[in-house]
């Protein structure tokens, strides 16, 4: 199949990070960190609308109909559209200048995993961690140390949990129990810097296993085997691609959001900052689960 790559609308992002696709809904959403806002495109209406957050927002992830579980900048929320109202949920880093929360995604089991970063990347010792949310909203601290939360996806299976600090330029495997929701046996699957000169920021897997990440520095997106070998690489035509996910009625298309000034990565490239709509790449993604919103404890 030939590969083709187009611009999504017309709009810029600064920080566009958190590619997510809503199969019910057959919508795509992602967000701009520093604008901040959640963004959502309708693809059969060709429709956009923009909701306006309160604070930094760091990904989002499917909850019931018309509702997103949302990761501001200390914690977690569940946010209305059709109101535009924000609950919060769990707040573990409330007041904690030092952390904002980054990249999440949910486990095949309906768990949000979500990791912080520091503020000012470089901080020694790294601050950031990497959460669970469950269902009845209790946070559990999975990992410490973090200095760049990025790349968390799962295994088909959901057995394999895949995560990165982007600090540390490589991609990290472990073994996930599905049903505590508890990694373990961390190892490296990819040095992404060596292999491609670039660190890992998002991710997401595809029907076959295989792991599509965003090589922020490298104007690409890599897909690597569940064995971490470089499958395929897709040059793609602007600097600092960030986050990737499949959508569309088959989960056959790769959307990429990008940077276009985060304060850290900055570019006058014209096109800098665009969602971008790749086709041909020859596999089928997976859908996301939505978060089992439950009771508190």
């Amino acid at each position: 199949m030939t590969i083709d790559i187009s611009f999504v609308g017309r709009g810029r992002d600064k920080l566009g990070e958190g590619a997510l696709w809503d199969p019910l809904e057959q919508a795509f959403y992602w967000v701009d960190i520093t604008a901040p806002c959640i963004q959502r495109y309708d693809p059969a209406i060709h429709r956009f609308r923009r909701f306006a957050m309160p604070d930094l927002v760091g990904s989002v992830g499917l909850a019931a109909p018309g509702t997103l579980l949302v990761a501001l900048r200390h914690g977690f929320h569940i946010f209305d559209m059709a109101t535009s109202a924000l609950r919060p949920l769990a707040l573990p880093e409330a007041g904690n200048l030092g952390v904002r929360f980054n990249d999440g995604k949910m486990d095949r089991q309906g768990r949000y995993l979500c990791g912080t970063m520091d503020a000012a990347p470089g901080t020694q010792p790294a601050l950031g961690k990497l959460y669970r949310l469950d269902a009845n909203y209790a946070c559990h601290v999975l990992e410490t140390g973090i200095s760049v939360s990025n790349a968390l996806c799962f295994s088909p299976a959901g057995s394999t949990l895949y995560f990165a600090d982007s600090s540390q330029g490589v991609l990290w495997a472990y073994d996930y129990d599905t049903k505590t929701g508890t990694p373990s046996s961390r190892r490296v699957l990819a040095d992404t810097r060596a292999m491609t000169g670039s660190s890992p920021d998002g991710a997401t897997v595809d029907s076959a296993g295989n792991i599509w990440v965003a090589l922020v520095h490298g104007s690409a997106i890599g897909c690597f085997s569940p064995a971490g070998e470089l499958l395929q690489k897709i040059d793609l035509p602007i600097p600092f691609p960030t986050c990737p996910a499949f959508g569309g009625p088959g989960l056959e298309t790769l959307y990429c959001t990008a940077i276009s000034s985060s304060g850290r990565l900055n570019t006058d490239h014209r096109d800098a900052g665009r969602l971008m709509r790749i086709t041909g790449v020859g596999a089928r993604g997976l859908p996301e689960t939505r978060f089992r919103l439950g009771v508190p404890a």
